[in-house]
């Protein structure tokens, strides 16, 4: 009987073990190892020094993760914002105006930008523009100041191009791939909804009121976008071209686009043009605004303008 007790109590004892056990292997398990909770600045750090080349062919050796950051561009912020560098920009475009916190950083001037003022913030790093004149990057160059010269995107790949290089120049590749991904995802989305429409529209897209009237035509963004979601250009020149409204009128659209607004009340505007009351697009009342920033920044939100454009011209396939 005693050894019968003893084996009862062994066998307990066992259990008690194994359990034990059991729990400090998930402790153990539920412990975040050191490759686990190594942090974003060491990640970061682990990135550099790394040098990148920019959009003129200027190789750029950065050091550490810029701490101080000037962007001369609203795109460039907006991707900038998007990582989640809002406590490293210290200087921004007088047009920047999204997220909310843009509007809150110190300004350094438009396209003719101040290049003293600029020099005073001491930057890691100045994101600049393809569009923006050499002569002023000279000079911050010249300072001493590490220019970063970000290309013009002509297309989404482009795009999605630009958000990885400003990724990996600021230490946020993880964030630039989240980015990337969350737009190839909305595109996708608005490139099925597209696919199903069986009558393609013809479409005049217009950036700017009479009497010169701009438009965009073969080999512009505007225009992959067209392409993207079946839909044709009535202005088939070259690059931007100016129209005439008489042209407008002869080529009749199914759709007007407006994208601007510093006309007020636009839309009625342009359909009480003279003899644009003969326009499909205004008979079906299909003269549409825009948001001009989703669609022409090449940033984060541009997978967003891509949906604005289709529901303005295809509004049945997302059910409006």
């Amino acid at each position: 009987m005693k050894k019968i007790w003893q084996l009862w109590l062994t066998a307990i004892l066992a259990t008690f073990l194994l359990a034990a056990c059991g729990t400090e292997d998930a402790k153990k398990d539920d412990t975040p190892t050191t490759e686990n909770t190594q942090t974003d600045e060491q990640s970061a750090k682990a990135a550099f020094p790394l040098t990148l080349t920019d959009a003129v062919g200027n190789d750029i050796t950065i050091e550490k993760a810029p701490k101080t950051i000037v962007s001369l561009i609203p795109s460039n912020t907006e991707i900038l914002f998007a990582l989640g560098l809002n406590d490293e920009i210290v200087g921004v475009n007088d047009w920047d105006d999204y997220p909310a916190e843009a509007l809150e950083k110190e300004k350094i001037g438009g396209m003719e930008f101040n290049v003293e003022k600029i020099i005073s913030m001491t930057p890691d790093i100045v994101f600049a523009h393809e569009t923006i004149a050499e002569e002023g990057l000279e000079q911050l160059r010249g300072a001493g100041v590490n220019v970063f010269v970000v290309k013009d995107a002509a297309d989404f790949e482009q795009t999605y191009e630009t958000i990885e290089t400003i990724g990996k120049a600021t230490g946020k590749t993880a964030e630039a791939a989240k980015i990337v991904e969350d737009m190839k995802t909305k595109v996708e989305e608005v490139l099925a909804k597209t696919a199903t429409v069986e009558n393609k529209k013809r479409v005049f897209i217009e950036t700017s009121d009479v009497p010169e009237i701009y438009a965009p035509g073969k080999n512009t963004f505007m225009q992959q976008i067209l392409d993207m979601i079946g839909a044709e250009n009535i202005v088939t020149e070259e690059g931007w071209a100016m129209i005439s409204p008489e042209e407008i009128v002869s080529q009749n659209p199914d759709v007007i686009v407006v994208m601007y607004s510093y006309v007020p009340n636009i839309v009625e505007s342009v359909k009480n043009r003279d003899g644009f009351s003969d326009i499909t697009a205004v008979k079906e009342d299909a003269v549409v605004q825009v948001d001009e920033n989703l669609t022409s920044r090449t940033g984060p939100r541009l997978a967003l303008g891509l949906e604005e454009v289709a529901k303005a011209i295809y509004p049945e396939a997302f059910g409006e």
